[in-house]
């Protein structure tokens, strides 16, 4: 996209004034550049790793700067355009506002510019900046991985895991037959069938004692409403339909395992990426990579409720921008948590992860004496070792739903970024609140929320 820059002919807003500068002289500015640098003390041009820059590519770097000005709408402004001139830097924002020590009113303002310069003018920038403006500092901001802000950009998040089938190597018939594969489609369907049937009966017949209530509620819905019977499969679209009624939450076919960063920045965006395929028949009961059942019976039950899909965004909103050490750690709370958490109802303990309410055996087994049960704490849980190819020996027990958002949105808090970000659900974007003026905007809007809030409470008393 395009980089408007200050005083700038160039289109593209990169290099600043091309050919002759304002005054017209051609070696003007390398003549400025070179008086700046005799003047600067001799130090190497700041890198990404000492807190001021990240570079971009071709040894461009980005700097976010905020300084003082004095009777700024004399000379000082004009001084300090020629600074970002002289060194050809983009401006990515600008922006003014009223001195907050102010000796004369309106005329000494305070500035927020981030801007694009050659790496190796940093350091002279801020010295020859600090010879005209007062109180120059500079604001620390990390090269953070992409992530999506729109939901259209989920899919760039296509990162699958590779899987294989261990039983049919690349010289099996399986891969070139049509009528091979025509033949173990439909034994697959029969397969799936009397999986599905009894999957459903045995999980069933312990809901109504090892499943929490959210999750008992909504199941009864769900078999009035999306065809959740022993004798017929649930069509991924109903199901979407439902669970986007009911928490905004909507279904993706996915064509395979994504990795962790993919599929937890699809939570943030409050669309959940289910696999299509089904567990083997050697092990109907319980299925070590998650397959149909586990998405229909484990997740999408408790997708349904308001509570729960609020602590899945959180975790979702958390991973944007997030380093690969925190992926791994909110990977490890998904999994101890969405997977297989449990939480405490009415003096017991019951169910609430997807991977046990999809598996018949790691039910009973987490809710016996066998398992270690510890309270849910996020700074624990996301560096505990998880076990993904038998049970688990340590669960973790939340007080509730409210509780485990809390702990999570404070520990969220403590991943460092050089921004916060906002889900706005009316545009299913993310916003990303890197300046004043966009703090300002959420507030306003959340002022006139609690306006009607306020209202609603005086007509109901």
């Amino acid at each position: 996209g395009q980089r408007p820059s200050l005083l700038s002919s160039d289109p593209q807003g990169k290099r600043g004034i091309q050919g002759t500068d304002a005054a017209g002289a051609p070696g003007r500015r390398t003549s400025l550049q070179e008086d700046a640098q005799k003047d600067a003390p001799a130090t190497e041009p700041l890198g990404k790793g000492e807190g001021l820059v990240w570079e971009e590519e071709e040894g461009r770097a980005t700097l976010i700067l905020t300084f003082t000005l004095r009777n700024a709408r004399k000379a000082g402004l004009s001084k300090t355009a020629e600074v970002f001139e002289t060194f050809e830097a983009g401006i990515h924002h600008f922006e003014t506002r009223q001195a907050k020590k102010s000796k004369n009113t309106t005329d000494d303002l305070e500035f927020f510019v981030k801007c694009e310069v050659d790496n190796s003018y940093v350091s002279v920038l801020i010295n020859s900046l600090e010879k005209v403006a007062e109180d120059v500092k500079t604001i620390r901001e990390e090269r953070v991985p992409w992530f999506p802000k729109k939901i259209r950009d989920l899919d760039k998040c296509h990162h699958l895991i590779a899987k294989y089938e261990p039983d049919l190597d690349h010289d099996h018939p399986g891969y070139t037959d049509p009528e091979y594969r025509k033949r173990r489609a439909f034994f697959t369907d029969l397969a799936f069938n009397y999986r599905e049937r009894e999957v459903y009966r045995k999980l069933n017949s312990l809901y109504p004692t090892h499943a929490c209530k959210q999750y008992l509620d909504v199941f009864q819905q769900l078999e009035k409403c999306c065809g959740y019977q022993e004798d017929s499969i649930p069509q991924l679209q109903d199901v979407s339909r439902f669970l986007k009624e009911r928490t905004g939450f909507q279904l993706r076919p996915a064509a395979g395992l994504l990795s962790p960063r993919d599929f937890l920045a699809s939570l943030a965006f409050r669309v959940f990426q289910s696999t299509q395929y089904i567990r083997h028949s050697s092990s109907p009961m319980h299925s070590p990579e998650p397959d149909c059942c586990h998405e229909l019976l484990g997740h999408v039950p408790m997708l349904a409720d308001k509570e729960f899909a609020q602590f899945s965004q959180a975790i979702g909103l958390a991973s944007l921008g997030s380093s690969d050490v925190e992926i791994e750690k909110l990977a490890a709370l998904y999994w101890f948590t969405i997977e297989f958490g449990l939480c405490k109802q009415n003096g017991s303990i019951k169910a609430y992860g997807a991977g046990l309410l999809s598996s018949y055996g790691e039910l009973v087994y987490a809710l016996s004496n066998t398992p270690e049960h510890k309270p849910f704490d996020p700074e624990l849980t996301a560096v505990h070792p998880y076990q993904d190819q038998t049970f688990q020996p340590v669960y973790f027990v939340a007080e509730n739903f409210e509780d485990a958002t809390a702990k999570l949105q404070k520990y969220a808090l403590k991943i460092k970024k050089p921004f916060s970000l906002h889900y706005d659900p009316f545009t299913c974007s993310i916003e990303i609140l890197n300046t004043p003026q966009k703090v300002k905007n959420m507030l306003s809007q959340m002022k006139e929320e609690l306006k009607n809030l306020c209202f609603a409470l005086e007509n109901i008393s």
